[in-house]
């Protein structure tokens, strides 16, 4: 709360004193909770099961209020990000299973794998914010995915083929309040901001393997 809502609170009031052409704010797939019906549109309720989303939703209106006194701005709500560079304490799944495959150990699942989500690599993320800078859209709320669905028992597979590991996944009970499926519908940003996202997930996986093994 005092990052995500606080934080976005004193920016967005800088931004809006100083006269900032665009405030971009980066917000999550968190805020709808467990989807309804996916794909999840930007129309889907908000309904966050966790403290995260309800930051991020909370900034989300931040936001908004400030744009009543002409703030303009642009909320991208991200989905699975991953790629080169994060953070070990926001590791995301995808970090998990690659920091366990590497060491010669197989990726831990909770649950029966069948969930899933929506992987988007960092670099397409960084082409959407440019997408938005350029298109001079303001005022309108995009998801950022893939699109495309992933079974998380299947990205176990595919980070072992990748990392060479002949071995099977180890399975652990399911964790309360984790999401069964998620995966965004990226239309709307397909039309207004010729959003492409355009690294497969398998070559996303291939380029951290390799860096973490030459690390």
């Amino acid at each position: 709360m005092k990052n995500n809502v606080l934080g976005t609170a004193s920016i967005a009031k800088a931004c809006l004193n100083k006269g900032v052409k665009l405030l971009i704010y980066l917000s999550s797939a968190a805020v709808y909770g467990e989807p309804v019906n996916p794909p999840i549109s930007e129309m889907h309720p908000m309904n966050p099961i966790s403290p995260y989303g309800l930051s991020k939703l909370i900034g989300e209106e931040v936001v908004r209020f400030y744009s009543k006194y002409g703030l303009k701005h642009v909320i991208l709500r991200l989905f699975n990000v991953y790629g080169p560079g994060q953070s070990k304490a926001y590791a995301g799944v995808v970090t998990r299973f690659i920091e366990r495959a590497v060491k010669g150990l197989p990726p831990i699942i909770y649950g029966n794998g069948e969930q899933t989500r929506d992987f988007i690599h960092v670099n397409d993320v960084s082409e959407a914010i440019k997408q938005t800078i350029e298109r001079s859209v303001v005022n309108e709320t995009f998801n950022i995915g893939s699109g495309t669905p992933t079974k998380i028992k299947d990205l176990a597979n595919l980070v072992m083929e990748v990392a060479k590991l002949n071995c099977e996944p180890i399975y652990r009970k399911p964790r309360v309040g984790d999401i069964k499926h998620s995966y965004a519908d990226i239309s709307k940003a397909e039309k207004l901001i010729d959003f492409k996202p355009k690294v497969n997930l398998n070559e996303g996986l291939k380029e951290l393997v390799k860096a973490k093994l030459t690390n």
